[in-house]
C-alpha cells in the first residue's frame, strides 16, 4: 500500500486503514470478520486491540454509535406515542383494545425507569458528596 505522509508528518493512508479498523470493530465485527473487511491479519487486528489507547477509541466509537441510535429511536418513538393516541380513536374496538394495553404497559414501565434513573442519580450524587475512599454507608459515633 502506497503511502503518503501529510504536512503534519502522519501517514494519511495507515491513519485511514486505522480508522476503517477502528469503525469496523466499534459496528461490533469479530476480529476474523473485521481483519477481512480491512485487509489486514487476524494478529493485527489482536496487536491493536491490546493497546488500551485502541480498545479505548473502540469503545467510545462504540458508545457514539449508541448514542445516535438512541436519538433515532426517541424521535421514532414519540411519532409511535403519537400513533398509539390516535388508535385510540379506532373503530375496531379490538385496536383501541389493543393501544389501551400498550399506553397503559409503556407507561408503567417509562414511570419504573425513570423513577430507577432518579433513585441512581441520588445515590451517585451521594457517593460524589461523600469523597474517594468513602463506601457510602454512615459512620455511627460511639
Amino acid at each position: 500500500m502506497a503511502t503518503r505522509t501529510n504536512k503534519n508528518g502522519h501517514d494519511s493512508a495507515r491513519k485511514k486503514a486505522e480508522d476503517k479498523l477502528l469503525l469496523t470493530l466499534a459496528c461490533g465485527a469479530s476480529v476474523d470478520s473485521a481483519a477481512r473487511e480491512c485487509g489486514v491479519s487476524p494478529r493485527t487486528v489482536y496487536r491493536r486491540l491490546e493497546l488500551p489507547a485502541f480498545r479505548r477509541q473502540v469503545t467510545e466509537a462504540r458508545s457514539e454509535l449508541l448514542a445516535r441510535a438512541v436519538g433515532t429511536l426517541a424521535d421514532a418513538s414519540t411519532a409511535a406515542a403519537s400513533k398509539l393516541k390516535d388508535l385510540l380513536e379506532a373503530e375496531s374496538e379490538t385496536v383501541r383494545l389493543g393501544a389501551c394495553r400498550a399506553i397503559l404497559e409503556l407507561g408503567t414501565k417509562l414511570r419504573e425507569s425513570e423513577e430507577l434513573a432518579g433513585r441512581i442519580a441520588a445515590l451517585e450524587e451521594r457517593i460524589e458528596v461523600a469523597g474517594p475512599g468513602h463506601n457510602g454507608r454512615r459512620v455511627w459515633s460511639r
